[in-house]
Order: structure tokens, then sequence, then C-alpha cells
């Protein structure tokens, strides 16, 4: 066997668990979350693909369910951060608090410092405090009063946010809402799915049962998987052209992060998929929730940003 054919079968036997754990996951969280498939698998794949998640909805359909099954379903760290008008940054970062006995200051470290970090409702807080955000989801480092500590690898943030009650809340600066690869809405169930949650949820929550089925190691080593997934330079050019379709018909289009996003979120999907090559579908199931979020329309425009994500597609040659 020559050397090439052995590295390709490692690579194709590398992203087969890669399909198999994200299926794991998926399954597992369908334990506790009924009838959003879709959406639990795009929680799954910006994990693998190291991106961060915006889930946006009304309240009571499950977002921070949705996020506390992902984090039992992997033995890691998790801490929540309940965003309140009065939080600070230091409540989020962590604070160097003074040590009477050695007569230094010692660091005492903010939920951020986790594998999973469940941001609730976090446009409740004032922009100083979601800004506390930034570094980490962009560098996975922490600075306070200028020492910079590393965040634990992996790292995600999964925040939510009510979409309504929008006199209570500030809005997401750009900055913070081109850090999420991914903006998710769960909606309603209908009849059947609403039915079959109330079942699961007489007696104990199925959530207090659930169990790891990945660990930590896992979830590094098929990032890394992921990573390697191979991207053609026509894949990459197609990309391209979605994102400066979206700055020529919007007042603000998609950044090249969210380029850089929308790659990495086709390589998961191929990997899921047990392919160790994005093809076009890859890009086109990832596009929506990947790019929209990143657009204002322009003021004389009436289609919305996820309107204008499916109109870039629906032009764009591949």
């Amino acid at each position: 066997m020559s050397d090439n054919l052995a590295a390709d079968t490692t690579d194709h036997a590398d992203v087969e668990a890669v399909g198999d754990l994200a299926r794991r996951v998926t399954t597992n969280v369908e334990e506790v979350i009924v009838g959003h498939h879709d959406v639990v698998e795009h929680l799954v794949t910006a994990l693998l693909a190291r991106g961060h998640v915006l889930l946006e909805d009304v309240p009571g359909v499950g977002k921070t369910m949705l996020a506390r099954a992902v984090a039992r379903s992997v033995d890691c760290s998790f801490k929540r951060v309940q965003f309140t008008p009065d939080l600070l940054p230091t409540d989020v970062t962590g604070v160097n608090v003074f040590n009477e006995k050695t007569r230094e200051f010692d660091f005492h470290p903010g939920p951020i410092f986790a594998n999973v970090v469940l941001g609730d409702e976090i446009n409740r807080a004032p922009p100083k405090t979601q800004s506390a955000l930034l570094e980490a989801m962009e560098e996975q480092q922490v600075t306070v009063d200028g020492t910079t500590r590393h965040v634990p690898d992996p790292f995600i943030v999964i925040a939510t946010q009510n979409s309504v009650e929008r006199d209570r809340t500030y809005e997401l600066p750009a900055a913070e809402l081109d850090r999420f690869m991914k903006k998710l809405h769960l909606g309603y169930p209908d009849e059947d799915d609403e039915s079959e949650v109330l079942a699961r949820v007489v007696g104990q929550h199925p959530i207090d049962t659930l169990s790891p089925v990945a660990g930590v190691e896992e979830i590094v080593a098929a990032r890394q998987s992921v990573a390697n997934v191979t991207v053609e330079s026509a894949i990459r050019e197609y990309v391209t052209r979605l994102a400066r379709y979206t700055r020529e018909h919007a007042t603000l289009g998609v950044s090249p992060r969210g380029s850089i996003s929308l790659l990495r979120a086709g390589q998961a999907r191929a990997a899921l998929n047990d392919r160790d090559y994005v093809i076009p579908d890859d890009v086109q199931r990832e596009a929506v929730v990947t790019f929209a979020h990143r657009i204002r329309p322009a003021p004389d425009g009436d289609l919305t940003g996820r309107e204008l994500v499916e109109e870039a597609l629906e032009r764009t040659t591949v």
C-alpha cells in the first residue's frame, strides 16, 4: 500500500469516528430535546467546528435546556452565567482579590473558564458586560488587569436571548454577533412533539439522568479531524462569492470571519456525513444559520438577512 493511500485511509477512519461521535451526542441530546433534530445537529457541528452558538426565540421553547443537554452529553466543565442588567464584566471573566496572608493578589476565575459556557439571556446585560466575552470567544483567552490567561480547550459559548421584551434588553453589537458561528431558532413544537415533551417530563426530568457520551479528549481529537477535512479551491471561491453577494446587497454584509465560519461549518457537516472533503451541499446546508445574523439589510430593502442569504444561494453559481 502506498503512503498516500495509507494516509487517505487513516483520514477517512478519523472522519468516520467524528461522524459517529456527532451522532452519539445528537442522539443523547434528543433524549431531552424533542422535534428539533436539525437544530441539535447544527449545534453539534458548531461544537466540532470550533464555533459559538446564539439561540434566539421566545421564552419557554427549550433554549437553555438544549444548551444544558449538549453540555451534559460531553464529560467536561460547564458553567452558567445568568445575564442581568447589574452584571459586571468581572462577574464573567474573574477578578483579582488581595490576600492579606500572602500580601499578594489572587486571581479568582470567573465562569468563562469552562469548556462549555452558557450565557443565559445574554441581551439582558449592558454592552460593557457583553463585551467581556469578546476576547475569549475570538482568541480563547481572557485578560484581567494586564495578565492574560487561556480558557480551557475545547471552549464553546452557547448564548440564549429571547426575541420579545425588546424594550427591556440590549441589542448585541455587530462585533459580538460576528463572533457567533451560528444563530439558531427553535420555534414552537408541533402537537405530537409537544405531547411527547409533556410525557417525558412527568415525574423526573430527563436532563437529570442524562449521562455523558463523549469525553474532552474525544472532542479535541474530533475538532482536529474536522480541521483537516479537505476544502478545494472551488469551494473556497463559492463561499467568497456568497459573501460578496451579501456585501453588495446590504448595508452590512458578511465579514471574512463569517466566510471562515461557513467553511469550518461545512467541514463539520462533511465529517458528520462521513466525508473527508467538503461539497457545495455542505456549504448550502450551513449558509443561512452562519451568514444571516451577520447581515444588516439596506434601509430601503425589503429582504431580511435570512432572505438575502437564500437569494444569494439561488443566484450564485456553484
